[in-house]
């Protein structure tokens, strides 16, 4: 938790896969900012990508009460917008320690491992491997 101008702020970070989210709550009205553009914006009017955002919010009935800062790089939408997720739920976890058994319920505060193979030499991708003849 962190003062800044007299108000109360809760940080988090979320990743995943090569995506990045550094989440801020403050108290406010549920408006969500990521790199400065409106959240539905930012992720496109993608109604699932929005709710994904919110989602740690709406388990515990926080909808309203807080606003969302976020900085997110790296990735694309769907990596940032899960990114958002946890960094949302680890703020929560900063604001009362009481939240993190619903969260962690959920899964909202489990990293999730996947990313992307590195490619061999001698195949075309991780695991593809050019056509094989007999002869």
């Amino acid at each position: 938790m962190q003062a800044t101008e007299g108000r109360v702020m809760y940080q988090g970070t979320g990743r995943r896969k090569t995506s990045i989210a550094r989440v801020r709550l403050v108290p406010g009205d549920g408006q969500i900012v990521v790199n400065g553009k409106p959240g539905d914006l930012y992720l496109q009017f993608n109604a699932g990508y929005l709710s994904a955002a919110k989602a740690p919010l709406e388990t515990l009935g926080l909808e309203g009460e807080y606003d969302i800062l976020v900085n997110a790089h790296g990735g694309g939408l769907t990596g940032q917008a899960d990114a958002i997720r946890m960094g949302v739920a680890r703020a929560l976890c900063q604001l009362d320690p009481e939240n993190r058994k619903p969260l962690k319920v959920e899964g909202y505060l489990t990293r999730d491992p996947r990313a992307k193979e590195r490619r061999k030499y001698g195949l075309r991708k991780a695991r593809k491997a050019p056509q094989f003849s007999k002869r």
